[in-house]
């Protein structure tokens, strides 16, 4: 496999994924933390962080806005609910280890 396929298969992945998350606006973060170890939030940092790498001039709001598929501030409002106390409690377990 070249460089070049391996970029397009990665890209063809990513776009999926941030699909797959758009079509499952119900998980929430605190959710995808407990269980994977990141969110969609660690998501646009990376995403951030890539654009840092490559000295592309991205701001934090334009990495969420391109994870989230719409402004932070729109997604929270619609679809974040607030994290339960079982939910915090396993959060915060996992803190600790």
């Amino acid at each position: 496999m070249t460089q070049e396929q391996q970029d397009k298969l990665d890209a063809a992945a990513f776009r999926r994924l941030l699909a797959h998350l758009d079509n499952r606006k119900d998980v929430q973060n605190i959710e995808l933390m407990i269980l994977a170890g990141f969110c969609r939030n660690c998501f646009s940092k990376w995403y951030k962080a890539a654009a840092d790498d490559l000295g592309v001039e991205l701001t934090d709001d334009q990495a969420r806005e391109r994870i989230y598929g719409m402004p932070y501030s729109e997604w929270k409002e619609k679809h974040q609910q607030p994290a339960t106390e079982e939910q915090m409690a396993a959060f915060n377990a996992l803190q600790k280890k």
